[in-house]
């Protein structure tokens, strides 16, 4: 079992210093990775199903992991997720391969189709055909990280004549997980990434889950190259050796835990509690 550790851009770790404080904390305690959360708007007053109140701060994705990567040297960095139909995805390669070179190959690309109509709204982005663009967006993005002379024609963007420059240090390219408990989204967990992320889940929402992606597995053909599906889950309730066991024996191979933090030292509490399932080899 892998073990990660999310929220390394937001909350208390929105304060630069904070994050440098906890990565490293996690790094020297074994821990394989931090993640990142993203939304780049918030609906104020909060209404459900917004995560957060709108004045939680929240710092980019890509601008996070690249002040942690420069004060770590080991530790992975995971989005987790990028709300990928509202980004440019050719913009969001650039900024990505640019991660992963500045991390010297540490980078996990995590991304998700979104939920809150009022984030895609204020960005000018469609809401209907999200799950249309994040098909394409990562097919885009794929290209732009491996294609020799890139070219792309597909509904929403369509190049040629023209490269991106530098790749990304991975070959041949960082790991991209897809996040989501949809039909859709284990869909192309199977088809068109090499991991898929499970947020806030139990145990028995966990298996749901497996069985939902062992069976998509069955129902569309996935690429050789893309390898092994790698499941990570972030569990909704507190982790414990036998509940990570639990995980564990239904697949996980990445659990990356949370916590409703308002200071630096609850994250470091965090980790502590996380490197002590990492020293007992809970897997």
């Amino acid at each position: 079992m892998k073990y990660g550790l999310f929220g390394i851009n937001f909350g208390p770790c929105a304060d630069p210093d904070a994050a440098v404080r906890v990565a490293q904390a996690a790094e020297a305690a074994g821990l394989e990775s931090v993640w990142t959360g993203e939304h780049v708007v918030l609906p104020d007053p909060q209404v459900a199903p917004s995560p957060v109140p709108p004045h939680v701060p929240m710092l980019d994705p890509a601008v996070s992991l690249a002040y942690v990567a420069g004060a770590t040297q080991r530790i992975r960095l995971g989005t987790g997720i990028i709300i990928l139909p509202q980004r440019n995805p050719v913009v969001l390669a650039k900024e990505l391969a640019s991660v992963d070179v500045v991390s010297q190959g540490r980078l996990i690309a995590g991304f998700g189709a979104g939920y809150l109509e009022p984030e895609f709204v204020a960005l000018g982005a469609p809401f209907s055909d999200r799950g249309a663009r994040t098909n394409e967006y990562i097919e885009v993005i794929r290209t732009l990280w491996t294609m020799a002379k890139p070219q792309f024609a597909g509904r929403f963007h369509r190049f040629s004549g023209i490269d991106a420059h530098p790749r990304p240090v991975q070959r041949p390219h960082p790991p991209i997980v897809i996040g989501g408990v949809s039909p859709p989204a284990f869909r192309r967990a199977v088809r068109q990434c090499n991991g898929w992320y499970g947020f806030a889940l139990t145990a028995e929402e966990t298996a749901g889950c497996v069985r939902q992606l062992a069976e998509a597995g069955r129902r569309y053909s996935r690429p050789a190259t893309l390898g092994n599906i790698d499941i990570t889950v972030t569990p909704r309730a507190k982790l414990d050796a036998d509940s990570a066991r639990r995980f564990a024996d239904l697949g996980v191979d990445r659990l990356v835990v949370t916590t409703r933090a308002t200071t630096v030292d609850d994250m470091l509490r965090l980790v502590d509690t996380v490197s002590a399932l990492v020293a007992a080899r809970v897997h």
